[in-house]
């Protein structure tokens, strides 16, 4: 290994709810470092979840970004010349992450009046196991299915 390892930064949980995946939810919804913007719109979209289901929204919240979590997925590898997409586990904080962006850019691709009430529905579609992000989960799973004949490529 040539260069030293990253360190993983500590980033500090939610004001309001105390919790480390909305806080993590909210860096990746932020655009051009407006934080209080994106909390505003993660906290509409929970009063909006709390309003249509009647459930606490962040449960409904931590069981979408669950169920939008990759177990595996396929990665390029190359031997011999040939490349071949190679079906590997996923690291937990890769899975977080990867269901975070699959749930907020499907929310953007919704069509509801804002960003808020789009993501409060991916949210909930994302909770019952349905949704754009369900979807791309589901995809990937079927990549790595069909590719299980190059897992002897595992590194």
């Amino acid at each position: 290994m040539r260069k030293k390892r990253a360190t993983k930064r500590i980033i500090a949980s939610d004001p309001r709810y105390h919790d480390l995946l909305v806080a993590k939810f909210t860096n990746s919804l932020l655009r051009r470092g407006k934080k209080h913007v994106a909390r505003r719109i993660l906290y509409q979209a929970f009063g909006v979840i709390e309003s249509k289901t009647k459930k606490n929204p962040l449960e409904v919240f931590k069981k979408a970004v669950d169920n939008a979590s990759p177990l595996i997925e396929v990665r390029a590898r190359r031997v011999g010349g040939a490349t071949y997409q190679v079906p590997t586990e996923v690291r937990p904080e890769r899975r977080t992450a990867l269901a975070i962006r699959w749930l907020i850019g499907h929310a953007k691709e919704r069509s509801e009046k804002s960003m808020s009430q789009n993501l409060a529905s991916e949210l909930i579609a994302a909770s019952t196991g349905e949704g754009g992000a369900i979807k791309k989960k589901d995809d990937v799973h079927r990549m790595a299915e069909a590719n299980k004949a190059f897992a002897h490529f595992r590194w």
